[in-house]
């Protein structure tokens, strides 16, 4: 028999497994869950209709993430799992992931990456060396795929966390300067503010309601954000509140402080904003300015050149 033929089937059935596993694994729905969230609302009148309102991620591949990160939970080392743990909180937990549903669906990825890049080396390149070339560049694309997408979720949410800290810190210092605590000011901050820096100082005033230790909550804040001004104001936060310091010369002094790294930021992003401008002028404009003003005294050169010629 063909191997090509035989690879090309394998991803046929590969990708047809996936499907019917990720549709049979569907935990089934508590019909008396159901009919309570079903109160109040005639969207849906029975549980199939319930279920298909969820999204095609919820409905589909999360369960088949969770079917399989039990035996990828098994295949991975505690030290890979708590790095794994760690990025996805500094990610805020996208979709409400957690390690095992991560390492279900980058084997998943990894699967669909490799039948794809099976297709495609034996559409392109042919034979049997095209396709198992296909299925390992397509396995290692997938499987690298996941890491790279959180490292993206993380950047962008440390990024919108260093924008929002100025702000934050500006109303803070101002409800406490007009007399409320420390922790009814971080309320506040959190009732007219959205975000990530928003959301971290939610969990924390609920850990502190529920009777953990104010400094202990804000320093997981340090842990789950890993930004440099953030972690300057807890600590000093922390500090000023250990040491008997007042709250409110702590908070104006990283007020102005913050202000000054802003102002540093947009200067520095000013200073390279012409470096990064000489490759587009170089590359596209120039060329089309000289194409406008040298080539009507190019072809006039060129014509008077003919001319003169016996």
């Amino acid at each position: 028999m063909d191997p090509v033929l035989v690879m090309t089937g394998l991803a046929l059935a590969m990708g047809i497994l996936l499907i019917t596993v990720a549709v049979a694994s569907r935990a089934p729905a508590d019909p008396v869950q159901a009919r309570l969230s079903q109160i109040g609302t005639t969207e849906a009148r029975n549980l199939e209709e319930l279920e298909l309102q969820l999204p095609f991620f919820d409905r589909t591949i999360l369960p088949l993430a969770q079917r399989i990160s039990g035996a990828a939970g098994r295949m991975t080392s505690s030290g890979y799992t708590e790095r794994i743990e760690k990025r996805l909180a500094l990610a805020g937990h996208p979709g409400g992931m957690r390690t095992a549903e991560f390492l279900g669906m980058r084997l998943i990825v990894a699967a669909i990456g490799a039948g794809f890049g099976a297709l495609i080396g034996l559409i392109f390149f042919g034979g049997f060396v095209g396709a198992i070339t296909g299925l390992a560049g397509g396995f290692l694309v997938g499987y690298l795929f996941p890491d790279l997408w959180l490292g993206r979720r993380i950047r962008a949410r440390q990024h919108k966390i260093l924008l929002a800290i100025p702000d934050a810190l500006d109303l803070l210092t101002i409800s406490v300067r007009a007399g409320l605590g420390f922790d009814a000011a971080l309320a506040k901050v959190v009732e007219k503010t959205e975000g990530p820096l928003a959301d971290e100082f939610r969990r924390a005033l609920a850990e502190v309601r529920v009777g953990r230790i104010r400094r202990d909550a804000l320093r997981d804040i340090v842990a789950r954000a890993e930004v440099p001004a953030l972690s300057n104001f807890i600590g000093a936060v922390i500090q000023a509140e250990q040491l008997g310091v007042a709250i409110s010369k702590v908070l104006q002094v990283q007020s102005e402080q913050l202000r000054i790294e802003r102002r540093q930021r947009a200067e520095e992003l000013a200073a390279k904003a012409p470096i990064k401008m000489l490759f587009p002028l170089v590359g596209c404009i120039f060329p089309s300015m000289f194409i406008v003003l040298l080539g009507p005294a190019m072809i006039q050169i060129i014509a008077s050149l003919g001319s003169g010629r016996p």
